[in-house]
């Protein structure tokens, strides 16, 4: 496992002076950068490489958000690696070492030059090793969306969202999908399906379907095509 510890910032926190879900996406996408840096396999060499890790699915098990200023652990390890796809766990741990949050997810190895996925190195696989699966509540990759949701006003993609590889960064998504997220709901599961990349210039079209336990949002292009789908379940 590759762990890295913090602290939780003001800059971090939501409303409610915890851990706001953005950030905790963040703190998780830096632990698995940061253990690609320091194995040599980070953004350089993708790039050099004309390689990239494409982020297919989110799931995230909260059991506690940790609050400003509170000392927390990050950890993340490889668990599987099929074909094209590498299958990666994450938790969030407090001083105690206990479980705060718990994720799996799925991604994507993808060559640009060709311009489609391709197989798995023998190189990455050694690299990142493999470890046992974390104990949680497995979902479904795919997030079906139900009938009958209520289209919001669209809006534009901004600079800001864009990362290294040119297009929204997978948290970005996470923070759109909030803006429909009723305030105060207390979220305990989260899952995110990426579907294809916003670039600058792009419009999203949200349309927000209400459940009984929580809701989906699914942020589509004009033609009606997601670009993510995000599912969340609350108290």
């Amino acid at each position: 496992m590759y762990t890295f510890d913090s602290r939780v910032r003001y800059s971090e926190i939501d409303e409610s002076g915890t851990l706001a879900l953005s950030s905790v996406i963040n703190y998780m996408q830096d632990c698995s950068t940061f253990q690609s840096e320091d194995l040599g396999l980070g953004v350089e060499y993708l790039k050099e490489h004309r390689l990239v890790w494409l982020l297919n699915s989110w799931q995230l098990q909260i059991e506690r958000l940790p609050v400003l200023a509170e000392r927390i652990t990050i950890g993340t390890w490889a668990h599987g690696f099929k074909g094209i796809y590498g299958y990666r766990n994450f938790a969030i741990y407090d001083s105690q070492k206990r479980y705060l949050v718990k994720a799996n997810s799925i991604w994507v190895f993808y060559d640009w030059e060709k311009n489609r996925p391709v197989r798995i190195t023998e190189e990455m696989e050694s690299s990142y090793g493999r470890e046992p699966s974390l104990e949680m509540d497995y979902a479904e990759r795919k997030i079906i969306v139900p009938e009958g949701g209520i289209a919001e006003n669209p809006f534009p993609i901004r600079k800001h969202q864009i990362d290294t590889n040119g297009h929204v960064n997978n948290g970005q998504y996470i923070l759109m999908a909030q803006e429909y997220m009723p305030q105060m709901l207390s979220i305990r599961t989260l899952r995110a399906e990426y579907r294809k990349s916003a670039v600058y210039g792009d419009r999203i079209h949200p349309v927000v379907v209400s459940t009984e336990k929580g809701g989906v949002i699914s942020l589509n292009d004009k033609e009606g095509k997601p670009y993510a789908v995000v599912a969340f379940t609350g108290m």
